[in-house]
């Protein structure tokens, strides 16, 4: 299956402006750009035989082209990753079989997160669009919750069908886990998307809906138009996953690159 990844950036963030830039320092004290340490994410991941990182912006695309990365320039008016997406399939020769959209703000991703989303697709020829869950432990929820509390919107969690299709993913802690003896799962969603051609191509001809437009969610198109979503389940194997979503954030994420030895 030929799979190709693409990396959304934006300067002009709502909640971060100029987020793709902020320099993220590691274990060794090296300082790298969000967006590079995003696309060193992508290119660790097996079976990945394309990597390019989307923009509008020429600070973006020159900051990318100079770590060495493949820049594609789309349109100021992709309102969000998954539309962006379709604009950078669009320029390609040759269509692969498979497009996976790893956010630009995502630098602790795990290549095995990447790799079983293309194994699940690969193994379930009939989805169109898939994204992995991970099981928040107990460091995430509190950052989820504390959050919420703050009045700041941070990660994204995913409610589930026995199928284990989606039914709905918030910016929003759900489901509720008040003060029961055991609480439901609480699934965090792990901000990457695989689509095939046809999807995109479906995703673009569609209007934004309501509640994509409340939540802020791009995947929420799909819901709301009758589309499934496969939720794919990843193990952390000790690694801690976050995005970078607000300025708060590059403390935390800087504190799992030292403990994690990642330079």
């Amino acid at each position: 299956m030929s799979v190709t990844v693409f990396i959304p950036a934006r300067y002009a963030s709502t909640r971060y402006p100029g987020k793709p830039l902020v320099e993220l320092r590691g274990a060794t004290g090296e300082a790298k750009s969000l967006i590079q340490r995003s696309w060193e994410a992508a290119m660790a991941a097996e079976g990945v035989e394309r990597v390019c990182v989307l923009t509008d912006d020429d600070r973006i695309r020159d900051a990318a082209q100079g770590f060495g990365a493949e820049v594609l320039m789309t349109s100021s008016a992709a309102r969000n990753g998954t539309e962006r997406c379709a604009e950078g399939l669009a320029q390609l020769d040759r269509a692969p079989e498979l497009v996976v959209n790893l956010q630009g703000d995502a630098p602790l991703t795990p290549p095995w997160f990447v790799e079983a989303l293309i194994a699940a697709m690969r193994a379930k020829p009939e989805a169109q669009m898939a994204t992995p869950v991970l099981l928040t432990e107990p460091a995430t929820l509190a950052n989820f919750i504390s959050d919420r509390h703050a009045g700041r919107v941070g990660g994204t969690t995913a409610v589930m069908r026995g199928d284990g299709t989606a039914l709905y993913f918030s910016k929003e802690v759900l489901p509720y886990v008040g003060k029961l003896e055991s609480p439901p799962v609480v699934w965090h969603h792990v901000g990457i998307y695989a689509y095939r051609p046809a999807a995109l191509a479906a995703y673009a001809a569609w209007d934004e809906g309501p509640l994509e437009r409340a939540e802020g969610l791009e995947q929420l198109r799909f819901l709301e138009n009758g589309w499934e979503v496969a939720c794919v389940p990843v193990e952390a194997r000790g690694r801690v996953f976050w995005e970078l979503n607000n300025p708060v954030d590059v403390a935390r994420i800087e504190a799992v690159l030292e403990r994690e030895g990642i330079a």
